[in-house]
């Protein structure tokens, strides 16, 4: 196993030195050259002394984007993405929260970045790669860096509307590598057909097994999202065999009938995270590709993307949950009742909150010691010496087959009429509804009224007709309202602050 991530682009840079890496829209990157450009940005900041400092990488979605990443890491500095369409409000409180050594960004948005940048330094991409790496400072850095220190700090919407920056290590990143590799075999022959924003932790997964495993990822236009027809013959023309999407992504090319209608000759593997995958859905993409891979990853930004994972090896009905299944290697989740007392795979549907401790757990939130008090524990089964676990917040259970069951977040947990209601559990029975392509539950407590949102072809009597069978009266949505889209936020999952302004 690795110490640092740069050592598995310094091995791709040598086993793989012309083979491609990245490709975007504009621009193709081999490992030799990312290595380069990359040393090149690390001399800039070793040059200038910065050590173990939050490093602002300011530009649009690209091969770029991971050069600075890695430059970041070969420095011994960590990095923030910061998505150029961001909101400028939502930019300065996070530059309030990291106060940056630097801000990395190109001639295009220069100005832009003056906006909010206010006393931090700001380097130009284009001026930085013309350094001549100097292998003495970069090795001193790398040197003096440990597995334990900060690789990244991504932000993720607080439920207050306020940032978290997320700290993860290098340690935690390199562990999670070696279990995906391990897990879905990925390798040099393997071609990802890159979705996630490079600010959303589902994009770890993309890069770093590219850099490990010297694969080649292809970064998917947004636009083409938009586009089936584009966006399959891109896969196409491509020849991406593996893709790690986010579940809205998957369902919206189910519900335009493309993926029956494109077929991809190469895809054999398609991993999915981030939020519910319905089976109505996913059993459209197993028709069309009865011999792929499909794989459920779970896990919140808080435990370096993923910490439980079911790879689907029957058959479902579109009525039923998929099960996020069992925790990966070298991790250990734990389901703790109210009383903090564990949960058995022997006691199933009885619910409790999903709990993680291992190397994956984050380090906290930066800046934040209130939040990080709150959210990283201490172990209450551990009363003998000093152990992290992190609450995320969700409610699960096991199944009978002994595997972990989503039900919902805690904070989508509300007591209606009496009874104490998960509206995952509303949503996935509207979700196998035919006519229904995307559905949110939302709780009105001024009003006590459950309120679905929803976005299809179906009238609102039908959807209830059709539930009744599946859940009881007091679980049927009060409200019903029809979309004509769903709101979507920037990691491309169902919006539900945006929706609760409509209650």
């Amino acid at each position: 196993m690795k110490r640092l991530v740069t050592d598995y682009l310094d091995e791709s840079a040598v086993k793989f030195a012309e083979k491609i890496a990245f490709s975007d829209e504009n621009r193709e990157i081999t490992f030799k050259q990312l290595q380069t450009e990359a040393q090149s940005i690390a001399t800039y900041l070793c040059q200038k002394n910065i050590f173990k400092k939050p490093v602002i990488i300011y530009l649009d979605k690209s091969v770029e984007v991971i050069c600075c990443f890695m430059g970041a890491a070969y420095s011994g500095n960590f990095y923030t993405p910061i998505d150029t369409s961001m909101p400028s409000s939502r930019i300065e409180k996070i530059l309030e929260t990291v106060s940056p050594a630097l801000i990395i960004t190109d001639k295009k948005h220069f100005e832009s970045c003056q906006n909010f940048a206010s006393s931090t330094e700001i380097k130009l991409y284009e001026d930085l790669i013309k350094l001549i790496p100097e292998q003495t400072l970069i090795q001193n850095a790398l040197n003096r860096t440990i597995d334990t220190d900060v690789l990244y700090v991504l932000f993720t919407s607080g439920s207050t509307g306020t940032p978290k920056g997320v700290i993860i290590n290098q340690k935690a990143v390199i562990d999670y590598a070696e279990w995906v590799t391990e897990t879905f075999d990925i390798s040099s022959e393997t071609v990802f057909g890159e979705q996630a924003p490079f600010y959303f932790d589902n994009s770890i997964l993309d890069i770093y097994q590219t850099l490990k495993n010297g694969a080649t990822c292809h970064i998917i236009p947004q636009k083409f999202f938009m586009l089936p027809k584009n966006l399959f013959a891109f896969l196409t023309e491509k020849k991406v065999n593996t893709i790690f999407w986010v579940p809205s992504a998957l369902c919206i090319m189910a519900n335009l009938k493309a993926v029956d209608k494109f077929i991809v000759p190469t895809l054999q593997k398609i991993l999915f995270c981030g939020e519910v995958m319905p089976n109505k859905q996913l059993n459209i993409w197993r028709k069309a590709y009865p011999d792929a891979l499909y794989a459920n990853l779970y896990g919140p930004t808080e435990i370096t993307d993923v910490c439980a994972y079911y790879i689907v090896n029957r058959e479902f009905s579109d009525e039923e949950s998929l099960p996020i299944g069992f925790p990966c290697k070298n991790t250990d989740i734990l389901i703790l009742d109210e009383s903090d007392k564990l949960i058995s795979p022997n006691e199933p549907d009885k619910k409790g909150e999903l709990c993680v401790r291992g190397t994956c757990n984050s380090l906290g939130y930066y800046n934040n010691p209130e939040k990080t008090q709150a959210a990283f524990v201490q172990n209450p089964l551990n009363k003998n010496y000093r152990e992290i676990i992190y609450r995320t917040g969700d409610i699960v259970h096991y199944n009978r087959f002994g595997e972990i069951m989503y039900d919902s977040r805690k904070d989508f947990q509300i007591k209606h009429m009496g009874h104490r209601i998960e509206l995952g559990e509303i949503e996935t029975a509207v979700s196998a509804v035919d006519g229904v392509k995307q559905n949110c539950c939302l709780y009105d407590s001024e009003k006590s009224k459950i309120v679905l949102f929803y976005t299809g072809t179906i009238e609102p009597q039908e959807i209830i007709d059709a539930i009744k069978k599946s859940v009881p009266d007091y679980m049927i949505p009060n409200k019903k309202v029809h979309l004509e889209q769903m709101p979507m936020n920037m990691n491309g999952k169902i919006d539900r602050t945006e929706l609760k302004k409509q209650l």
